[in-house]
């Protein structure tokens, strides 16, 4: 009876032993996370996002009382976790395995494709008044508007099937039946192109230079230019390993890399001048911006508010302003062998509106509005056009 109940006494200590084991270790790990996250130097931008991250809150009492300070907090708290961006991928991984297709407004697509959704738009009728005052304020040069849909509708068999996806061409058309000037479909190009070529990156929300390629071409048709073959142009893999904005979304380090293809006319002669900097060039690249995370940013040597292009070897002296978001930056390439020079202006930077200095420059010719449909409804540039 002695051993007996020794033995009994010995087994009942056992689960005991095991939770508080556990629960040490548990504490152990919550305070060691807590105690990293307030040592830890808090970073402003986060490179593999793309983006900067939120700033620890300033308390009011009315952001208290309507909810915003805890809103801001949280964001701040969730930017800056630790290890957050292994977490991240391993939540993604684990739902993507579990045959998950849709996971935070990203479709796992076919054929390795990560497609962000479009959500129905809120500001069409400020972006239409915004487009109508800019033109009514431009007096001689001819303004066309592009509007490009992006991977979710020219790629939209690839999609998982009944993704409730809402049509960009719906909202274009919308736009562009209210707009009294010239508006470019680019959707047919890029459908009869894709039968060839990669039109968007499989991880980022850009196009390629297939892509834009392809947008070029309508735009020549539609200002009766003639467009130059692909064989004009060098074409080159500049890069294999590029992961974009939208495989950082989920971080799984098992999804594919793109390929970055860059398309030079040796042809031409080229001037570019970024005012910003004051600096100036021979190249429409930068190519340093393949050693980082973000290496889209090689095209147009990322962001700036304006850009001055000068083509000795175009093939005609007129001159173009390109108003525009980040799509447009691989689409300039092209569109810098029919002017002599090409103004680009980033309006969510470039401050006083482009119109002054499109009417002040009146050799300018035309004028291209060119915005993606999947970010064109919250674009702080839209803003800024007039």
């Amino acid at each position: 009876m002695k051993n007996q109940f020794t033995v009994n006494g010995g087994e009942d200590r056992q689960p005991q032993i095991i939770q508080s084991i556990t629960a040490v270790f548990l504490t152990a790990f919550v305070l060691l996370f807590a105690l990293a996250f307030i040592l830890m130097e808090k970073q402003e931008f986060s490179e593999g996002e793309n983006r900067y991250l939120e700033k620890f809150p300033e308390f009011t009492f009315e952001d208290l009382k309507e909810g915003k300070y805890t809103e801001k907090l949280q964001s701040y708290l969730s930017d800056h976790f630790p290890l957050r961006d292994m977490f991240m991928g391993l939540k993604a991984e684990t739902e993507i395995a579990l045959g998950k297709r849709e996971i935070g407004g990203v479709y796992i697509a076919k054929d390795g494709y990560l497609i962000e959704d479009y959500a129905a738009p809120e500001n069409t009728d400020k972006i239409v008044g915004q487009f109508e005052k800019f033109e009514e304020s431009v007096n001689s040069a001819e303004v066309s508007l592009m509007l490009v849909p992006t991977a979710v509708t020219v790629y939209e068999e690839k999609l998982p099937a009944l993704a409730p996806v809402r049509s960009q061409l719906e909202t274009r058309d919308e736009i562009y039946g209210r707009l009294d000037f010239s508006t470019i479909d680019c959707y047919d190009a890029l459908m009869e192109a894709k039968k060839e070529n990669e039109l968007y990156y499989r991880t980022d929300h850009h196009w390629t230079g297939y892509g834009a390629y392809a947008a070029y071409t309508a735009y020549c048709e539609a200002k009766k230019i003639t467009p130059l073959p692909l064989s004009r142009f060098e074409i080159t893999e500049v890069s294999t390993d590029f992961k974009g904005t939208v495989y950082s979304k989920l971080n799984d380090a098992k999804i594919k890399s793109d390929t970055i293809t860059v398309f030079e006319n040796p042809e031409n002669r080229l001037t570019v001048y970024y005012e910003d900097k004051k600096e100036t060039t021979d190249s429409l690249y930068n190519f340093e911006y393949l050693d980082k995370k973000d290496k889209y940013s090689m095209f147009l040597n990322n962001i700036h508010p304006f850009i001055e292009i000068t083509n000795e070897t175009a093939d005609s002296d007129k001159e173009l302003a390109v108003i525009k978001d980040s799509y447009a930056n691989c689409m300039v390439p092209f569109l810098v062998n029919h002017y002599r020079k090409v103004y680009v202006f980033d309006t969510r930077y470039y401050k006083g509106g482009p119109s002054g200095f499109i009417n002040e420059n009146g050799q300018i010719t035309d004028v291209l509005l060119l915005y993606n449909m999947n970010t064109l409804d919250g674009d702080l540039g839209i803003g800024g056009i007039y």
